[in-house]
């Protein structure tokens, strides 16, 4: 039997959105990933690297996973639940956690890092990026793109426009590099397939990624909720675009 809108809406309302773990969603949603393999492309990287910085790192999920890591590794993360977990996960693995607020300027000295990385950061300082890194260091990041899930945030927000659709784009993160005296030598984006089998997975999700719908609360939003719910149970899964793209960039020696 199909479960009712409450029993989905209770059961995603009440689960803990703290850390950067989407293990929840499991069965609940699907998201097709980017043909270039980020952690995999970052752990052959970090083998290569003497000093790396994880900028944002969430709950270091990601870092964790990385087979051979650098002599020295540090960390960056501005929640303090993310805070705790990055720390509880990479302190075995000789990682230093930083509490930072994701504001310029980064707290370290200039030239300290060969390799620089971040994985869906908010936002991303280049000018600070390109202070921090020495002469011959990568920075490499998987980045949100342009209307990324904008199936569902105009589902709730009605449509949005062109101005805000373009934000993130690829084209401003390569000038905004070239800007900060950073060279720029893999620049890829893909549209992928994202779909929400229940509703339970909608509100879960933009209670997890706040920015998608800013203010987001399933009380203000239970009208467009059930009626979503609805949509799912007659029509199948709630189908949106999520666009990723990858950039590397390199400081000149």
């Amino acid at each position: 039997m199909s479960r009712t809108y409450e029993e989905l809406e209770a059961e995603a309302a009440g689960v803990s959105v703290e850390g950067w773990d989407f293990s929840w969603l499991e069965g609940r949603a699907t998201e097709q990933r980017p043909s270039w393999g980020y952690q995999r492309a970052m752990g052959e990287r970090m083998a290569r690297a003497t000093a790396a910085l994880d900028i944002q790192t969430g709950g270091g999920e990601v870092l964790a996973g990385i087979a051979k890591l650098p002599p020295l590794v540090v960390a960056t993360e501005s929640w303090p639940p993310n805070i705790a977990r990055a720390t509880k996960r990479l302190h075995p693995r000789g990682v230093v956690v930083v509490a930072d607020a994701d504001e310029p300027p980064l707290p370290f000295a200039d030239e300290a890092f060969d390799l620089v990385v971040s994985r869906h950061p908010v936002t991303t300082w280049w000018s600070d990026i390109a202070r921090v890194l020495q002469p011959g260091g990568t920075y490499f990041s998987q980045q949100v793109g342009p209307a990324s899930v904008f199936e569902l945030v105009e589902y709730f927000l009605g449509p949005q426009p062109d101005a805000v659709r373009r934000k993130r784009h690829p084209d401003d993160a390569r000038a905004q590099a070239e800007a900060a005296g950073l060279q720029v030598v893999d620049l890829r984006l893909e549209s992928l397939r994202t779909e929400f089998l229940d509703v339970g997975a909608v509100i879960y999700f933009l209670r997890k990624v706040i920015w998608m719908v800013p203010g987001f609360t399933v009380e203000h939003h239970r009208p467009r909720l059930r009626e979503l719910h609805e949509r799912i149970q007659r029509d199948g899964p709630f189908v949106a675009t999520t666009t990723r793209f990858l950039i590397e960039a390199r400081k000149p020696r």
